[in-house]
Formats: C-alpha cells, structure tokens, sequence
C-alpha cells in the first residue's frame, strides 16, 4: 500500500547551469536547515547522508566530507533511483532529499525518473532552477535550452542579484516570469533564499502534513535577515472545522495561481468521504491526496499551508473561504463529486 503525504519524502531536483550558485544554495540550506536531515545527491557523483547541523560549509562540488572519512562515487543517472532507496530508508530518518545535478545535466529527465520511482517512501518535491542574474544573457546565448529549463520549473531563484543594477534586475526578472509556466520567481544573493520554500521544519507545534504551523511562522534573529537578502515568499495557513466542497476546492487546485509553490495539510471532505481524511501535498504543478482512515475519536477539521511568491494570501484566503461546504448534510455530495479529488489519488500497489 502506497504510504500517505506525512511518511513520504520530499525529493527536490536542483539545477543550474555552472556557476549558477546550485552549491552555494544547497549550503545555505544546511546551515538554515532548523536542524532538518538533509539527504544529498551531489553533482551527479555520490550519495551521502547529511546530518545539516554537523557538515553544514563541508560541502564540495563532488564530495561531503563526515567523521568517518569521505565518499565521492562515480555515479551516472540510471544508478538514481537505487541512491533514492538508499537515503529513504527508514533507519536514515532523512527528511528531505536534494539532488544537486551537474551544470550540465537535463532537468526533464532527472525529474522523470523520480516521478517514475516505485519507491512508496519518496514523493516528488520539485524541480529548483537556478540562474546567475550576472550572466544570465550570456548564459543564454551559450545555452539556449535554459528558457526550456524555465518553462518547466516549479520554483525559480534568479541568484547574484547583487551583482547587477536594481532596473537590470527587474528586467531580468521580467525576461524569466515570461517563461515559466506559473512557477514561483525569487530574486537572492549567495543562493540565501527562505528555506521553507523547500525544508519542512522539525515538529514543534501543531502538525499540518510534514509542515508544523509553529514551525512555517518561525521567524530568525534581527541578525539573519541579511541572509535572504531580495528574497521574499507569503504564507497561508487555512483552518476550517467545516468540511470542504471537493468539486470547488479542485477547480481550485487545478487552477491555482501563478507563483504559489507548495500546498501541504489535511482535507476533510464531509459527507462526500466520511471515512477518510485526505493529506494534499502540491509542488508547482505536481498534486498528490492520500486518503488516510479518521482516528476514533479525532477532530474533523481541514488543515492547509500555502506557500508561494508573489501571491495574493487575502484573495487565495477568500477562495478557499468559498470552497466551505456551509450546509452540510448526509448525501449532500454523492460520490461523483470525489472524481475530481480521486484521478490525484495514487493507485496503491498490488499484492
């Protein structure tokens, strides 16, 4: 049986063209990890776990040097999914899996194959392009498939914005929101972007999925803010003790607006599925529901995070406000009011 939203594993695909500054972010995110356990496959030559709080700055272009000496393997993409299977493993207890690809690698096919994965412990977390704002027309000419790359990423981070001028910046900007498909656009420096973007903290508080909302809202010392310097996302955190209406809460969903990156919680659909709640996890355009059976006993209530750049938090607060089912009633949704919900259920696997 396929394993719901809260046991699974984020995988994140970075890439870039080299120079971009993929390391440089990856590092960053050790270092904000929240001591999060970060698995990382690197460059496309080895595998490693990586306690964040303990290697965080070791981190080279081939290798992550431990206590217990270093690994660099020579690995090449069809070995991807036996790396996956290893930091999965329960024993690990990784909570999110970055794979850093070379400058040179093809983004489309990395995230096939972890889309074609069968390991039930991992679920896609998002392809992350980064783009050196520097370079980024030269980089263009020398590589005209870098507006492909664009057009297919969930989250963007136009790095080294403080190497250029405010207006060429905006511009710069301009060029790459033009290609995305409604992915979430953050300028940054030094690879410093705000690290829920992409980690689930540590549980704290009241759970929401892998997401705490003690947690989302956590905020750094006075002193921190220069590390997302230019970096900017908004957050909703949406509660409802009233079921929701799946037919409009899926028109939603499958047109959701640009730049909202992740969608994480619980859905309580009412009397449309009484015997279940539903954990949602979305990243850029990828939608996953895992039914999971009520608790005896436990409070019914939609839980939902939302994460993005550049989104409007009080009109996406008053669509998920009219996706309430007000008036709830036995058999007031019939069950082909759930096909909407069900073609983003994952068929489990077979005995």
């Amino acid at each position: 049986m396929t394993q719901p939203c809260a046991g699974q594993i984020p995988v994140v695909v970075l890439t870039g063209f080299l120079g971009s500054g993929k390391t440089t972010l990856l590092n960053h995110l050790l270092h904000r990890s929240g001591g999060s356990r970060i698995g990382a496959i690197v460059n496309d030559f080895g595998s490693i776990e990586i306690d964040a709080m303990s290697v965080a700055g070791q981190l080279g272009d081939s290798t992550v040097s431990l206590g217990n000496g270093c690994l660099c393997c020579a690995v090449d993409a069809g070995e991807l999914d036996e790396y996956l299977e290893r930091l999965a493993r329960p024993s690990a207890r990784i909570d999110v899996i970055v794979v850093e690809a070379s400058g040179l690698a093809e983004p489309q096919e990395l995230v096939k194959m972890v889309l074609a994965s069968e390991n039930p412990h991992i679920v896609y977390g998002g392809l992350v392009e980064v783009v050196d704002a520097a370079e980024f027309d030269a980089t263009r000419e020398r590589h005209p498939e870098v507006d492909r790359h664009l057009g297919i990423a969930d989250l963007v981070v136009v790095n080294k914005v403080d190497r250029v001028p405010d207006a060429e910046r905006e511009r710069i900007l301009g060029v790459v929101r033009g290609f995305t498909d409604r992915a979430a656009v953050v300028a940054a420096s030094y690879g410093r972007v705000d690290v829920e973007l992409l980690l689930d903290r540590k549980p704290v508080g009241e759970r929401v999925g892998q997401l705490s909302f003690d947690d989302l809202h956590h905020h750094e010392p006075d002193d921190a803010h220069h590390d997302h310097l230019h970096s900017a996302y908004e957050s909703l955190s949406f509660s409802s003790e009233v079921p929701m209406s799946p037919r409009p809460l899926m028109a939603l969903l499958d047109s959701r607006p640009e730049g909202l990156y992740r969608i994480k919680g619980y859905v309580d659909f009412g009397a449309a599925d009484p015997r279940n709640k539903y954990a949602v996890h979305a990243v850029g355009r990828f939608l996953r529901f895992y039914p999971e059976p009520w608790a005896p006993g436990e409070s019914r209530l939609t839980q939902l995070v939302l994460i993005g750049a550049g989104i409007d938090v009080p009109a996406l607060e008053k669509e998920l406000e009219a996706c309430r089912e007000y008036a709830p009633q036995a058999g007031a949704e019939d069950e082909h009011s759930m096909w909407g919900v069900l073609r983003y259920v994952q068929e489990p696997e077979g005995d």
